[in-house]
């Protein structure tokens, strides 16, 4: 049964999310009145390391909770439809994250639609792979994380770099956009009545990324990408809501190439419900058995 407070977190989110999750004529205008209400919910969590950083030639922050080893690394691209969202806006979430896992996150800001459709958010997403790299990092010592649309841009990293034989560890998603020709059932069947987002809305933010790229491009919808050899992966969903097929079906690609995946579905939780971990303890619950999945993952590949 979810709790009170969770409820009330699906409640809130239809009221202020839900309305503000548009593209109009006046993207950047949208986008920051998400950024701002995400901003109001904003907090400090105790002993954590927020630093402002440059990666991939993009602003980033990194983000470590107490007592975090900096040999290995979370590198994570934030949700929002590809027009709205950063690391800020994730921040709280994140550094709980780190604080759970006992590593740190790196978030990049990659570039947003309609001013910088694709490829641009996969090509800032391939320069911080490469940047990490540069650093000293072995493949083997990043896990790639991501939520909803920077969800589905980290699965397209991913099938990028099994197709360089350069695979992390592992990979996690929350609730992640995988196929934006918008083919999955949820789409119509829920997206009408999601709690956070729109399905026609999805449409609109779908059309501003891909620009004049086909949406069934690997590097746009990772549903349609080959991945070979990859490494384990751990979704997380709501339900009911509208990226439940994205998911599903995304795992299912990933088993028949292969790859050993989980999926978690949270009755009730709404689109990445993760972000409210200040208050619902499912948010706190689900980061903590990401953190468990990263621990377990790198352990793995350190024996």
């Amino acid at each position: 049964m979810r709790s009170l407070r969770l409820r009330l977190y699906a409640l809130g989110a239809r009221l202020t999310i839900r309305p503000l999750f548009s593209l109009t004529d006046d993207a950047k205008r949208d986008g920051d009145r998400l950024d701002r209400l995400a901003s109001r919910f904003t907090h400090f969590v105790p002993y954590t390391l927020r630093l402002p950083r440059e990666l991939g030639g993009r602003p980033a922050l990194w983000l470590a909770g107490k007592g975090a080893d900096p040999s290995k690394v979370i590198l994570y691209f934030h949700g929002g439809a590809y027009f709205a969202g950063s690391p800020d806006t994730h921040a709280a979430m994140l550094a709980r994250l780190s604080r759970y896992a006992g590593y740190p996150v790196f978030a990049q800001a990659y570039r947003l639609a309609p001013k910088y459709p694709f490829p641009a958010a996969f090509d800032d997403a391939i320069a911080a792979w490469d940047d990490l790299i540069s650093r000293g990092y072995h493949p083997e010592d990043i896990i790639i994380g991501g939520d909803s649309a920077g969800g589905g841009l980290a699965l397209a990293l991913l099938a990028t770099l099994c197709a360089r034989r350069e695979c992390p560890a592992a990979l996690f998603a929350m609730s992640p956009w995988t196929d934006l020709t918008m083919s999955g059932r949820s789409v119509e069947e829920i997206g009408k009545s999601d709690d956070v987002i729109p399905s026609d809305r999805m449409t609109e933010a779908a059309r501003a990324y891909v620009g004049e790229a086909e949406p069934s491009d690997p590097r746009v919808s990772p549903l349609f990408a080959a991945f070979d050899h990859p490494p384990p992966v751990y979704l997380q969903i709501g339900s009911p809501e509208v990226l439940e097929d994205d998911t599903y079906r995304m795992a299912e690609r990933l088993r028949k190439s292969g790859g050993e995946v989980l999926v978690q579905t949270w009755d009730g939780a709404p689109h990445v419900w993760h972000l409210g971990e200040l208050w619902v303890p499912e948010a706190r619950d689900a980061l903590k058995q990401i953190a468990n999945f990263v621990q377990t993952s790198f352990d793995k590949v350190s024996r």
